[in-house]
């Protein structure tokens, strides 16, 4: 019987500042079964969808994408913060509330022909996803897919991101702050 995975995420008001509600995903992961769960529900819907990699999106991204990637028996791809990754890069930068950052993925990771699902914790406002969708067509591959565990909808990322075409799947839809 499947387990109700939005339990197992514990809710931290007033965190990183005061009027957020976080939404932290450590206690899911720190539980076996709902870790389990939380990855193969991810993986389950992109099945047979000839996905070649999966690339997932600093730091927790990690986490549910290469588990993602390993479920589908594909490769996986960092998506760091600039500086991170050894080798030649190719990188995007994205606005930040005061500033711009950048995101990295290795230049010879990807090609034409790929079909990459993006993966991450969590859509908010959208930016660094869809920082991480331009980065990785710029290569020729294609991004047609997004998956996150949890979706704070009223911040309206994910309606970013299905404007610029692509597909939105998220488990645990919340309200956002």
């Amino acid at each position: 019987m499947p387990l109700d995975l939005k339990s197992l995420v514990r809710s931290i008001p007033d965190y990183p500042k005061p009027g957020i509600l976080f939404r932290d995903i450590t206690t899911l992961i720190e539980h076996p079964e709902g870790f389990r769960q939380s990855v193969e529900q991810l993986a389950e819907r992109y099945r047979g969808r000839g996905i070649t990699h999966v690339a997932g999106i600093e730091a927790r991204g990690f986490i549910f994408g290469a588990g993602v990637a390993i479920s589908l028996g594909v490769g996986f791809v960092p998506v760091r913060k600039k500086g991170k990754l050894p080798g030649e890069t190719i990188g995007q930068n994205y606005a930040l509330e005061y500033g711009v950052d950048t995101i990295e993925i290795h230049a010879d990771v990807l090609e034409a022909g790929d079909k990459v699902l993006l993966v991450d914790d969590l859509i908010a406002t959208g930016g660094t996803a869809l920082a991480a969708v331009s980065l990785i067509r710029r290569t020729g591959a294609t991004v047609g897919d997004a998956a996150f565990v949890i979706d704070l909808f009223d911040l309206g990322g994910a309606q970013k991101l299905r404007e610029v075409g692509v597909t939105v799947e998220a488990l645990l839809p919340y309200e956002g702050h």
